[in-house]
């Protein structure tokens, strides 16, 4: 099969493309023919050296992805050949390839009406907002969520979600387009972080009471801000670091402001608890369905294209995500 080839940590421009064998399957596994690979920022750290997980030389990056089954395991009855899903990869790599494979338990099927390519963008940031909101925050109708980096992949998707679940959101990005995009898919108001203050905008937005949850997927003095704009009561959900800093926080402000700090980490989640993962995916195919949630793929790019997509995501002037397509989806 033709793939997208790491031999050596280092930037994108360095990735190859080649053929590689197809990837072996277990009794529990799937093979799945890619039409569509989604690029995750995490993608360019596999590539350098500088993520937790390290696969074996060589190998093929990329871990979110959507297909048709080409072939099941042994134990695997709930999929068949000729079913369309969406999945993370089994080994966490090897996506950006004509060919992968997944755990059958954890991949889940396309909603009716979408292609792949938009799935391969829906799995992972649909999927860890609705965790992180529904299953970690608790949200409720009426209460009132701080999106930061609101035109990212999560971000977008925490807004529909939010939405959807009868909250207001207040959408925090850097810039008028990407504001912009977040009023498009259903941002209450906009906050312009490079101009405005953070801190004093939500409390002024919010009656003087705070935010009821923040989706930090920015870290840096995004957080801190927020830290100190949470109502009583609140959840503050760590997503991720896109900002590059780490912020710490001081113990006295939970105890003085009385609101809770809950880590998101979605994929260890779902290993742990795959009902619930799949229940969270009938509920997000629903809302699909109903026409309440409306993914952003902003650009696709050929196989061969890979590191150009690569680096545009190291950009940060992205909104929506971007896709590889390894093989060409057919039309019905």
């Amino acid at each position: 099969m033709r793939a997208i080839i790491c031999r050596e940590y280092g930037p994108a421009d360095m990735l190859t493309q080649g053929e590689m064998d197809s990837p072996a399957i277990g009794p529990d596994d799937i093979r799945i023919r890619v039409y569509g690979a989604a690029i995750n920022f995490p993608d360019n750290l596999i590539i350098q050296g500088k993520y937790q997980a390290k696969p074996p030389m060589p190998f093929a990056p990329g871990f979110e992805i959507a297909g048709e089954v080409i072939e099941t395991g042994t134990n695997v009855s709930t999929l068949h050949p000729g079913d369309h899903v969406m999945a993370l990869t089994r080994d966490g790599y090897g996506g950006f390839a004509e060919e992968a494979a997944a755990r059958a338990e954890l991949a889940v099927p396309v909603p009716e009406g979408m292609d792949c390519i938009t799935a391969s963008g829906f799995y992972s940031s649909y999927g860890t907002s609705y965790y992180a909101l529904v299953r970690r925050g608790r949200i409720q109708a009426k209460e009132t969520l701080v999106v930061l980096g609101a035109a990212g992949g999560v971000g977008l998707a925490s807004i529909e979600i939010a939405k959807a679940l009868g909250a207001t959101v207040i959408a925090v990005a850097s810039s008028p387009h990407k504001l912009e995009t977040a009023r498009a898919h259903g941002a209450d108001h906009l906050i312009d972080y490079g101009r405005e203050d953070l801190k004093q905008r939500v409390l002024e937005l919010t009656d003087g009471q705070g935010a009821d949850l923040c989706m930090d997927t920015v870290g840096g003095e995004a957080f801190n801000s927020m830290s100190r704009c949470m109502r009583h009561d609140g959840r503050l959900l760590i997503v991720g670091f896109a900002s590059g800093q780490i912020p710490q926080i001081p113990a006295n402000l939970l105890l003085l402001k009385n609101f809770q700090v809950a880590g998101i980490f979605w994929w260890p989640a779902v290993q742990r608890n795959p009902a619930q993962h799949q229940a969270s995916f009938r509920h997000l195919s629903e809302l699909y369905r109903a026409g309440k949630l409306r993914p952003l793929i902003a650009q696709t790019y050929p196989l061969e294209k890979t590191p150009d997509a690569l680096k545009m995501v190291l950009s940060r002037n992205l909104t929506g995500k971007l896709v590889i397509t390894p093989t060409a989806e057919p039309r019905n």
